[in-house]
This record gives structure tokens, C-alpha cells and sequence, in this order.
């Protein structure tokens, strides 16, 4: 403010300059200096009074745009939060659902080992009555095959069974 001030007198000075040379200073250009001292001042109060509003301003803009910006970086850290919130969710569903297809899994091949092996149990045993009934059936059909040789009836039954 002081600058301005001097600007504004070394600006008058250098305008009154060349008048009082030419006519010398007189007691009008004392009171016109006085009166022009007393507007710079008037002035200058009222442009300190225009920086003090415009900083009041300017501090109320800032705690403003300060309490606006902790409001929504609170908003922001709420989100956030709501976010992992909605993760943590999102992963405990997920480890649920692998936890389910893995007993569904082992569940499917548990059952299908048993069944496989209750399945070849059935067949083996069926496979050893067969063969069992088999070899008496052999054993009976030999029997007769040697009896056939003494008996001329029983030869002709078997032939006609194409057992001969």
C-alpha cells in the first residue's frame, strides 16, 4: 500500500513539477497538495478496507472449500468402506461355493469308486458261479461223453444236442 501511495505522489509530483516552474509555488498549490493527500488517503483506507473484506473473503472461501473437501473425503472413506464391506462379502460367498463343489466332487467320486467296486464284487462272484457251473456242466458232459461210448442210446441224445 505504501508503493501505491508513492506511485500516486512521485505521479502528482512529477505533473506539479513542470507547473511550478513555470509559476512557482503558491499557496493554492500547497492546498491543492493538502487536498490531494487527504483523497489519496480517504483512498487508501478505502483500499485497505477492500483487501481486508477481500481476505475475510478469501479466508471464508477457504474454510468453506476446506470443510467441503473433509465432508467429502469423509464421503469417499465411507464408500470405501462399504466397498471392502461388499468384498469381504463377495469373497465369503466364493470360498461357500468352492467349499460346496469340493464336497460335491468328492461326493460324485466317492460314489462312483463305490458303485465300481461294488459293481465288479457282483460280477466276479456271478463270474465264479459260472464258472463253477461251467466246469460241473464240463465235467457232467464228459461223464456222459464216456458213458455215450458203451451206450449207443445216449450217444445218439447227445448228438442230436451237438454235444458229441
Amino acid at each position: 500500500m505504501k508503493k501505491s501511495f508513492l506511485f500516486f505522489l512521485s505521479v502528482f509530483l512529477l505533473f506539479t513539477k513542470n507547473s511550478s516552474a513555470v509559476q512557482g509555488f503558491t499557496q493554492e498549490d500547497r492546498e491543492r497538495l493538502v487536498r490531494l493527500e487527504a483523497a489519496l488517503k480517504v483512498f487508501m483506507e478505502q483500499v485497505d478496507k477492500r483487501f481486508e473484506q477481500m481476505d475475510k473473503r478469501f479466508r471464508e472461501f477457504r474454510e468453506d472449500v476446506n470443510k467441503r473437501l473433509s465432508e467429502l473425503r469423509m464421503d469417499v472413506n465411507k464408500r470405501f468402506e462399504q466397498v471392502d464391506k461388499r468384498f469381504e462379502q463377495m469373497m465369503k460367498f466364493l470360498w461357500i461355493i468352492s467349499g460346496i463343489f469340493t464336497t460335491l466332487t468328492g461326493a460324485v467320486i466317492g460314489f462312483a469308486y463305490w458303485d465300481r467296486r461294488t459293481i465288479i464284487r457282483k460280477a466276479k462272484e456271478e463270474a465264479i458261479e459260472e464258472i463253477e457251473k461251467e466246469g460241473r456242466v464240463r465235467d457232467l458232459i464228459r461223464a456222459l461223453r464216456k458213458l455215450s461210448e458203451e451206450d449207443k442210446r445216449l450217444a445218439e441224445v447227445l448228438r442230436s444236442f451237438g454235444l458229441l
